[in-house]
């Protein structure tokens, strides 16, 4: 289905403007090619235009700049790597507009609009920049359907495709990292800044409000600013099936974000972290209580009921934790000592609550995910060998296949547990219901599978999964099931050796990325942490989520281990990417690495408060620059360090380090006494970091890396606590150390 926002409308002025200059033939200022595509720069009364024509398949019509006063536009020369460069000048000021052209395998432009105010400027409504041309250039005579468009503050994009004229499917990314200055001196947000209304897309520069003090928000007379940065990426075929135009999205996504320049990482001690969160577990009256003798985690700082998802969440990390130590750690065996408490043997199944959770919760509704994300922990404790974990996973799989069933693979919201009638069907934001819980419901059922080799858990995989086709970008509710729902879809191709699974993963992944921030906020409280490749939990929600984080980064480790070279190389690169990022910019959902002003002083009612002595981390970062943990401090998110920590450290036997790699590591092989190799598995066209760290009481020894080819890597950094070096993300690397 096209996008719901994206409306069809006869046109504004703007429109009729641009149509009827089109049909004047207005004088080319300039003009250059790339690939199939003609590109002629125009001058209309108010604006400067590249038109991007494909021979007899129509084309785009790209506002570059809009000038709402006489101008004068010229050619001015350009630097090596652009096809061309205009400067505009006005009583305004001057307007300075580059045109970037490539190909590799697909056509792409960009296009990067400065502007130096001659005065000290408010800027007025500006119209959108972007207009599908249909036959004789009309923007009205086009037809073409949008899949997806930009979501609350995540990445200006747009993408569609243009049926008649046949031109083919169209990729528009904003790079709002370029224009911080802009939003920060204006005020604005960039929040669904673009989309629009066929035929007029793409972005409308966000302004001040009409009350706004001009003495407050005005551009400073001298100093540039960046009010565009767009990157076109153009395909001259457009299949409407989903799964092909799902993995069209990812070929062209990646092609823009390679066009970024993305943010560095830093490295982060998440091994100390989880040591620290460990302590804070184990000690602090905060983080647990204790009911029918048990020990149970509180989900927010000495708030909120014991809940399974949260007690599950924080007992697998714990057991990843004590894995990669090489023995298990006892506040493990004791979080689990309480399991049974929640199980309801006459539903047979898991209750979210304890029997004597209070009053004020109902304690038989429960949200249509929370009924699997648990038995995902159970499930994964199983395989490992956890008999109690195996005995209650198996007990409560019919239940869970039941209401799968009842509801026909379509979630509600939440519903009661004892008789399945709905509580909330859909959500308010987009009328739908939980349209991603099918695929962590289908991850169960293929642990089902592993663990009993009875085929019906598979067939309830691919049921859920099949039932779920036809969403195309509106797969998404929750960022984590979502990931999920891509890991399953790829162990199904991988049991099956059926093609449509690996190619709806797409869909997944897809869906996943469209909810993405691939831009790197500086507006407010952003300034003090890192938003770039961050993804908002929920399809409407304001706020970036560790939980969501750290759980999409399990369920992609599993996808790509699944994935193989058959994996399309852009989807790899881009969770490869996804996961480099997460290690560097989770370190600021904890509040001791946040400014104090950073953090809010009241907490959503009922979730406790922040305590920036505990190392639990907030549920809430915000791209707009709220202030964090407006909803709470997650206890149940402490199992983030075990997780990023048993990922990203490799314990190397008798080595004086531990070796870190930000990029997931598919193999590690010990090849001689001070030697081993590793194997990366993520973006062929990206980068890794790796690094040798220095274990206590230990000196680190000199050391090399080469690749398997025999070129040696130099290392970018060292000091007597780290080497590092910059390697490719994909292939196979040798190290040795003296």
């Amino acid at each position: 289905m096209p996008d719901a926002a994206i409306l069809h409308t006869p046109g504004s002025p703007y429109l009729l403007t641009l149509r009827d200059a089109l049909r004047a033939t207005e004088a080319c200022i300039a003009a250059f090619e790339i690939g199939g595509l003609q590109v002629e720069i125009l001058a209309t009364s108010d604006s400067v235009f590249a038109i991007i024509r494909r021979e007899g398949a129509g084309g785009l019509a790209v506002r570059a700049a809009f000038i709402p006063a006489p101008f004068d536009c010229v050619a001015a020369r350009k630097a090596p790597e652009e096809a061309a460069r205009l400067r505009v000048t006005s009583r305004l000021g001057e307007h300075v507009i580059a045109f970037v052209a490539a190909q590799d395998a697909l056509e792409q432009i960009r296009i990067v609009t400065r502007f130096t105010p001659a005065v000290a400027t408010v800027l007025p409504f500006v119209p959108r920049d972007l207009y599908p041309l249909g036959g004789r250039d009309d923007p009205l005579r086009a037809e073409g359907t949008v899949e997806a468009s930009q979501r609350g503050i995540n990445t200006g994009l747009l993408y569609f495709r243009i049926d008649e004229p046949a031109f083919g499917n169209v990729l528009y990314v904003q790079n709002l990292t370029a224009s911080n200055d802009y939003f920060r001196t204006t005020g604005t947000k960039p929040r669904e800044v673009v989309g629009g209304a066929w035929p007029e897309l793409g972005y409308k520069l966000p302004v001040p409000s009409e009350d706004a003090d001009p003495a407050e928000v005005a551009l400073a007379a001298g100093e540039t600013v960046t009010l565009s940065d767009m990157i076109l990426v153009l395909r001259h075929e457009a299949p409407p099936h989903e799964r092909e135009s799902a993995r069209q999205f990812l070929q062209m996504l990646a092609t823009a974000y390679r066009m970024l320049e993305p943010p560095p990482v830093a490295y982060r001690d998440w091994v100390a972290r989880a040591e620290r969160s460990l302590r804070d577990l184990e000690e602090a009256p905060e983080a647990t209580v204790r009911h029918y003798g048990h020990r149970y985690v509180h989900p927010y700082t000495a708030a909120e009921y014991p809940d399974i998802m949260v007690q599950m969440s924080v007992i697998a990390a714990l057991h990843d934790w004590g894995n990669w130590r090489g023995e298990p750690h006892p506040l493990e065996a004791e979080l689990k000592g309480g399991l049974r408490k929640f199980y309801d043997p006459d539903l047979k199944t898991l209750r979210r609550y304890l029997p004597n959770v209070g009053k004020d919760k109902d304690a038989d509704a429960v949200d249509s995910w929370y009924l699997y994300h648990p038995l995902v922990n159970l499930g994964f404790l199983a395989l490992d060998g956890d008999a109690e974990a195996r005995e209650l996973f198996v007990a409560s799989l019919d239940y869970g296949i039941r209401a799968a069933r009842h509801f026909d693979y379509r979630w509600p919201i939440q519903y009661d547990v004892t008789d399945f009638s709905v509580i909330t069907a859909e959500a308010p934001a987009d009328g739908r219901g939980q349209t991603d819980v099918g695929g962590i419901y289908a991850w169960v059922m293929l642990q089902a599978y592993e663990l009993t080799d009875e085929t019906q858990y598979l067939d309830e995989a691919r049921a859920a999964i099949d039932a779920a086709m036809g969403l195309r970008f509106d797969i998404n509710y929750q960022a984590n099931l979502t990931a999920w729902g891509a890991a399953a879809c790829m162990r199904l191709w991988r049991i099956t050796n059926r093609d449509v699974y690996l190619q709806q993963s797409y869909v997944y992944l897809a869906s996943f990325l469209h909810n993405a921030v691939i831009w790197d906020s500086q507006i407010g409280h952003a300034a003090s942490y890192e938003t770039f490749l961050a993804v908002t939990c929920l399809q409407d929600a304001p706020y970036m989520a560790m939980y969501e984080c750290f759980d999409s980064f399990v369920a992609f480790a599993h996808y790509l281990d699944d994935g193989g070279p058959e994996l399309e190389p852009e989807a790899r690169m881009l969770i490869g990417e996804y996961c480099k990022y997460v290690l560097s910019r989770a370190w600021y959902y904890y509040p001791d690495a946040l400014p104090d002003d950073a953090i809010a002083e009241k907490q959503r009612e009922a979730n406790g408060h922040i305590d920036r002595t505990l190392s639990f981390p907030l549920e809430d970062l915000y791209p707009d620059g709220q202030q964090a943990g407006q909803v709470g401090q997650e206890v149940y998110g402490a199992g983030a360090a075990f997780i990023f920590a048993s990922r990203a450290f490799h314990r190397i036997d008798g080595a004086p380090f531990l070796l870190f790699c930000d990029s997931l590591v598919r193999a590690l092989e010990r090849t001689g006494d001070k030697a081993l190799t590793l194997q990366l598995d993520a973006g062929e066209t990206a980068t890794a970091n790796v690094r040798l760290v220095r274990l206590k009481r230990r000196t680190l020894p000199k050391s090399s890396l080469t690749t398997a080819g025999g070129d040696a890597i130099r290392p970018s950094g060292t000091s007597d606590d780290r080497t590092d070096y910059v390697v490719p993300a994909n292939g196979r690397l040798i190290l040795i150390w003296e």
